[in-house]
């Protein structure tokens, strides 16, 4: 979280991952989409066709390693933009053997899928179509989060389940069901399908607390009870005594959200009990609860935006988190909200952000392929 560095899952597209058999069909093909123009609405656009169509030949083969160099080939086409306005008529094959690459392929077919799954969902844009695709392949997702599979194929499909709820839910109780997938992952004592208690490594749960804190920039529109959010902040506020430095960061940037949205702000007039009206019942006392933890978070803010870089002391990322948690402690103590300027895809557009929501929502916070792929559809 934070200043993350760009992370992509590269399957290597070329003929050295395919056996002589395979060369023709898929080799060729990778060849000539390399060669294609970004300009495919105006010419080429049956050569582009033939082309996503003999990938989507090479994913029915049994061999894994022609299905690995197909998807990591759609993967480059789709970061290309090289198949928007092609891929309408064909994604529902196209999830059908994605969702199938994620249930039965190896760690790297199934990362390679989840990732085309969200450049598809990005590709097609809001919409009934990417709101099948969220339907179709939340499932899937959520199997791999529910069975702790390899951690790299976990943060693929965190990732991805976020991408594909942002852009195809279209109300609260969708986004809601991605969103405790995601905090099962987070805490999973919460979980309803635990036996015995599993603690994620800091890689997977750093993931997860991102895409959980990407998704819950999408509900400031909708109505939110602030009585159940009490223990999640809690449990987030423990998470900022975590060994892992990139899991402090995220759980920060998660509850500076949390504060923007006034997620733990309970009205001193809200401080009566609704059928008794007698100061100091549940809502007082859940008044008071709320204004404890917000000094706890803003005195580990204090401490982390501060912390030192002694001897022996792990130094990586270091600056990024004073910075991030001086940002923090200066929104909960004055009100002062974030501001940055970025330049999005490479090119010379520049986006200025002024709040969590927005900094969080960006390529320099959050899996920065799919972002940039969101950020320059829309610029174009």
């Amino acid at each position: 979280m934070g200043k993350s560095k760009k992370s992509k899952v590269r399957g290597g597209g070329g003929d050295d991952l395919l056996d002589s058999s395979d060369a023709d069909s898929v080799g060729s093909s990778s060849t000539a989409l390399s060669d294609l123009s970004i300009s495919y609405a105006t010419e080429n656009v049956n050569s582009h066709e033939f082309v996503l169509d003999k990938y989507i030949d090479a994913l029915y083969e049994k061999r894994g390693s022609t299905r690995e160099a197909a998807l990591a080939s759609l993967v480059d086409a789709f970061e290309s933009f090289m198949l928007g306005g092609l891929v309408e008529n064909k994604y529902a094959t196209l999830l059908s053997l994605f969702n199938t690459s994620i249930k039965k392929g190896s760690t790297k077919e199934a990362c390679l899928a989840s990732r085309a799954i969200g450049l598809l969902s990005i590709t097609l844009g809001a919409g009934s179509s990417s709101h099948e695709t969220m339907v179709e392949s939340h499932p899937q997702l959520s199997k791999v989060l529910q069975t702790w599979s390899d951690a790299s194929k976990m943060i693929s499909a965190l990732d991805c389940l976020a991408v594909v709820t942002f852009v195809g839910a279209t109300d609260l109780a969708e986004t809601e069901v991605s969103l405790k997938a995601m905090w099962d992952v987070i805490h999973p004592k919460s979980g309803s399908n635990v036996g015995t208690v599993r603690k994620p490594r800091p890689p997977v749960l750093a993931a997860a607390l991102s895409a959980w804190t990407f998704l819950l920039t999408t509900i400031g529109s909708w109505r939110i009870n602030t009585d159940s959010w009490k223990e999640p902040i809690a449990f987030l506020s423990t998470l900022l005594g975590a060994e892992d430095r990139a899991v402090r960061m995220a759980a920060g940037e998660a509850l500076a959200l949390c504060f923007e949205l006034n997620l733990l702000d309970i009205s001193p007039s809200e401080d009566a009990d609704d059928d008794t009206g007698v100061p100091g019942s549940s809502k007082g006392k859940l008044f008071l609860d709320m204004q404890a933890l917000k000094a706890k978070i803003a005195g580990l803010a204090s401490n982390l935006s501060a912390e030192a870089g002694g001897k022996g002391a792990d130094k990586k990322n270091l600056s990024d988190q004073r910075d991030l948690f001086q940002r923090i402690l200066d929104f909960v103590k004055y009100g002062e909200c974030p501001e940055e300027s970025m330049k999005i895809a490479g090119k010379r557009d520049v986006l200025r952000v002024a709040s969590w929501s927005e900094l969080i929502q960006v390529p320099a916070s959050f899996f920065q392929w799919f972002l940039d792929c969101c950020i320059f559809t829309c610029l174009s």
